[in-house]
This record gives structure tokens, C-alpha cells and sequence, in this order.
């Protein structure tokens, strides 16, 4: 007997933390992750982290898109701090947006899976998206208390 099991579309949070309202990007990401086949839940702009880890916890989120074009990405490691803290630093994060190199490097540090500047495909995006999700979701599989 085969395993008929069907996974379910990758659930993605796609946010703006800080005081940046610049969300046309994040909208055109949001939309062809929705194209794409999976499950977007897009907030608007100007979330606080507590705000996006109950969301990540509450909606069993399996990866959290954030949007920086004001250097509010310099956040995300306080967002990854309380990732951890409320157990959820098993769900990737990428970043996508103006990204300074040396920034880049602080954030994947910090944590971040993958950061997408201007110019990144959609094709690239959602690749890198499914791959972090699969991985992520393999991983809880075989760590089932994570």
C-alpha cells in the first residue's frame, strides 16, 4: 500500500515589521506566492514582532516573508530572538527588499534563510520558498516535539 498522503500547500506569512508602509512590493510578492499554489496570509504594513510571531504560532505558519525598503529590516533580529523564545524558530524567514551587504550578512547571522533584492525572479523566489518549506517540514517530521 502506497502513502496517499497529500501535503498541504505551504502556508506563508508575508509582513512589513516596523514603521516602513512601502507595501507595493510585498502586495506582488503575496500574489504570485498565491499564483504559485500556496497559502498566503498578508498583513498590512507596520506590525509589531509580538504581532508576528502570535500570527506564525496561531495560523501554523511555515515560513514568514518579510519586506524592507527603509531599513526596518535592521528588526528582523529581534524578530528571530522571539521566534526562538516562543519556540518557533523552526519556521524559515527570508527577507526581501534593500538589503545592504553588510546588513545581509548581520541578518543570516541572526538567523535568515535567504535574502531577495531587487531584481530577484519570481521563479527564484518561489524555488527558494517551497525548498526552505520542504526542508522545514522534513525536519519537524522527524522532530515532531519541534
Amino acid at each position: 500500500m502506497t502513502d496517499a498522503r497529500v501535503e498541504p500547500p505551504p502556508k506563508i506569512l508575508i509582513t512589513k515589521i516596523g514603521l516602513d508602509g512601502h507595501d507595493r512590493g510585498s502586495r506582488v510578492v503575496a500574489a504570485f506566492l498565491r499564483d504559485a499554489g500556496m497559502d498566503v496570509l498578508y498583513t498590512p504594513p507596520w506590525q509589531e514582532i509580538g504581532q508576528v510571531v502570535r500570527l506564525a504560532e496561531e495560523e501554523d505558519i511555515d515560513a514568514i516573508g518579510i519586506s524592507s525598503l527603509a531599513s526596518d529590516h535592521l528588526l528582523v533580529p529581534k524578530l528571530m530572538k522571539a521566534l526562538k523564545k516562543a519556540r518557533l524558530d523552526h519556521v524559515p524567514v527570508v527577507v526581501g527588499g534593500i538589503v545592504p551587504e553588510r546588513d545581509e550578512k548581520r541578518l543570516k547571522k541572526a538567523g535568515v534563510r535567504e535574502v531577495f533584492h531587487p531584481g530577484a525572479s519570481r521563479e527564484e523566489i518561489v524555488a527558494k520558498i517551497s525548498s526552505l518549506v520542504k526542508a522545514a517540514r522534513a525536519a519537524r517530521a522527524r522532530a515532531p516535539w519541534v
